[in-house]
């Protein structure tokens, strides 16, 4: 993937520098943060259009919306440690980012990995339930 040159406009240079800083877990705060206070959302909205379908066009869609998984860990377990350790695997994150990730855990479910292939995902919810964690497929 090639890296195009941007042009930005130098009112934005400073907040742009401020946002390359944060890590994924922050700008994904930032963003709700932002779609809270305007009243916006970064989702893409669904505008229903009526295309007709044949069966087998709507089983094969059906299919490949089930080929990519979330993982959600909603029980941390006995061994916290060991836990920190898998989503520092597993996500690529740092050591303070994995800890905070794992503690929100105890607020409620966090997503740990999103659009995983299926055999991965069971993979991966293979290894937090062998140490006792607890996480869910979405």
């Amino acid at each position: 993937m090639e890296e195009k040159e941007i042009e930005v406009p130098e009112k934005f240079k400073k907040i742009l520098e401020e946002i390359e800083k944060m890590t994924v877990l922050d700008l994904a705060e930032f963003i709700k943060i932002l779609e809270k206070k305007f009243g916006v959302t970064s989702q893409p909205q669904f505008i229903p259009t009526v295309i007709p379908q044949t069966q087998e066009a709507s089983q094969a869609e059906k299919k490949e919306e089930k080929a990519l998984f979330n993982l959600v860990l909603s029980q941390v377990g006995a061994k916290k440690i060991e836990v920190i350790k898998l989503v520092r695997e597993v996500t690529g994150l740092g050591l303070k980012d994995a800890k905070d990730l794992v503690d929100k855990v105890e607020s409620g479910p966090q997503t740990i990995k999103e659009n995983v292939k299926k055999e991965e995902a069971e993979e991966i919810k293979k290894k937090f339930e062998q140490i006792g964690a607890k996480v869910e497929l979405k």
